[in-house]
């Protein structure tokens, strides 16, 4: 018997698919649905793991939730890590706005 759709969980934005679970997790965290909520978030993990990218995209999220950019400060160890990270967080910026009709907003304080 075929599934009411009502009872699928929600489609996850194509930006999202590509993380993984905890990544996903931290991305999402504290961004209810129709507004922001919840505290700060501390991400700690090894070489590799993807923090760059999970970074890049909750800022992205967030943007897309509402969040003001200009009230949003993406900071790292390295100008060569801050240009990745900037780089990044743009490129999610673009696909959040793909759909739409009006430019991504710059992050100033990347």
């Amino acid at each position: 018997m075929p599934r009411d759709p009502a009872d699928l969980p929600p489609a996850a934005p194509d930006y999202l698919a590509a993380l993984n679970g905890p990544q996903r997790q931290a991305v999402e965290h504290g961004v209810a649905s129709g507004g922001l909520a919840g505290g700060p978030l501390l991400v700690i993990a090894g070489a590799g793991s993807g923090k760059t990218s999970t970074l890049a995209c909750r800022a992205a999220h967030l943007i897309a939730h509402g969040a003001d950019p200009q009230r949003m400060l993406l900071l790292t160890f390295s100008r060569r890590a801050a240009e990745a990270l900037g780089r990044r967080a743009g490129a999610y910026l673009q696909r959040v706005h793909r759909s739409t009709n009006r430019p991504p907003p710059a992050l100033p304080w990347s």
